[in-house]
C-alpha cells in the first residue's frame, strides 16, 4: 500500500492559544476555518483549510515550538502576505536557494517555523 494523498497536516500549539492562532493563520494567512467534530471539540485548537488540504493545530500540553520542521504554504503574491506579516510585527527571512522558487520563512505566535513560497514563473504554478 502506497500513501494517495495528504488529508491534513498537524502542528501544536500551546494551551489558550486559538486566538492568536485564528489570526496569524486565518487572518493573516487567508486559511479558513472550518469547524472540527463536535467530538473532538473539547480537545481545544482548530481546523483550517487551503484548497484541499486541512491544517490542524491541536493542543500539547507539553508544548515546545517546531523551529526546523515546518509547513510550507504555496500562496499568491508572497510580497503581499509578507507585508501583512511585516506589519503585524512578524520577522521575515527571505530564502533564494531554491531556483525558480520566492520564498521566505517567519514563524507563527507561538515560534513554530512557516515557510511561505509561490513560483518564479507564476505561469507555471
Amino acid at each position: 500500500m502506497s500513501a494517495m494523498w495528504i488529508d491534513h497536516v498537524q502542528v501544536a500549539i500551546p494551551k489558550g492559544g486559538e486566538a492568536a492562532a485564528r489570526e496569524f493563520y486565518a487572518q493573516l494567512l487567508g486559511l479558513t476555518e472550518i469547524p472540527k467534530p463536535s467530538s473532538l471539540a473539547g480537545r481545544g485548537g482548530l481546523w483550517l483549510q487551503a484548497a484541499n488540504i486541512q491544517f490542524h493545530l491541536g493542543v500539547d500540553p507539553d508544548f515546545r515550538p517546531a523551529t526546523k520542521a515546518h509547513v510550507g504554504f504555496a500562496v499568491e503574491n508572497l510580497s503581499a502576505v509578507l507585508g501583512r506579516l511585516e506589519a503585524a510585527g512578524y520577522d521575515i527571512q527571505p530564502d533564494d536557494s531554491v531556483a525558480g522558487l520566492n520564498r521566505a520563512f517567519t514563524s507563527d505566535p507561538f515560534g513554530n517555523r512557516v515557510e511561505l513560497l509561490e513560483s518564479a514563473h507564476p505561469a507555471g504554478m
